[in-house]
């Protein structure tokens, strides 16, 4: 297995990764408001919008570093193909 073949495994669980953390980001704020108006009644309401805020940041490294990284590494595997292509000649 040739280290190219490698790397676009690895890009491609990583990429996989990504993607599912993008979906399940957005159906956590499917439902979500931008701006949410409530009274002393509705108190649970903006406790579980503090909560879901919450995981929507903690989410939010993993998702630009999965991001970054699937970036990063698809330009490494596209360099090493061009110079093998280059190389041969």
């Amino acid at each position: 297995m040739s280290l190219i073949t490698l790397l676009l495994i690895v890009w491609a669980v990583l990429t996989t990764v990504l993607v599912i953390l993008i979906i399940y980001r957005s159906t956590l704020t499917m439902r979500e408001d931008d701006q949410l108006f409530l009274d002393d009644s509705g108190s649970h309401m903006e406790q579980e919008q503090k909560e879901l805020l919450a995981k929507v940041h903690k989410l939010n490294p993993f998702v630009n570093t999965l991001g970054a990284t699937s970036g990063v590494l698809i330009l490494v595997i596209a360099g090493m193909w061009v110079y093998k292509g280059l190389s041969t000649f």
